[in-house]
């Protein structure tokens, strides 16, 4: 994981994501237009939370979030996800 040149603002957090599954538990490969977004993925990055709402998350914290949660960005040709920490539903 390389160092990001992007600090989040408030209660926001920059997520990686996990990779996409490629095989069932049945072993059935899954083309790439049939995978689904993963749902979980590795924090980055945190912002300095709110005044009255300090962050709960931390750096390399393995969290679950929202299925549309989130907007997505590209740094340095990796892709990653920026949310507020609302929008994670579990450390994992």
């Amino acid at each position: 994981m390389a160092k990001l040149n992007i600090k989040p603002l408030a209660d926001r957090v920059i997520i990686e994501p996990a990779a996409a599954e490629e095989i069932t538990a049945g072993g059935i490969i899954i083309p790439d237009t049939a995978k689904e977004k993963p749902l979980k993925g590795k924090i980055v990055a945190i912002g300095i939370g709110k005044k009255d709402e300090p962050l709960t998350v931390k750096v390399g914290d393995n969290v679950l979030y929202g299925k549309y949660a989130g907007t997505e960005i590209t740094i340095d040709g990796n892709d990653y996800l920026i949310m507020r920490e609302s929008d994670v539903v579990a450390i994992v």
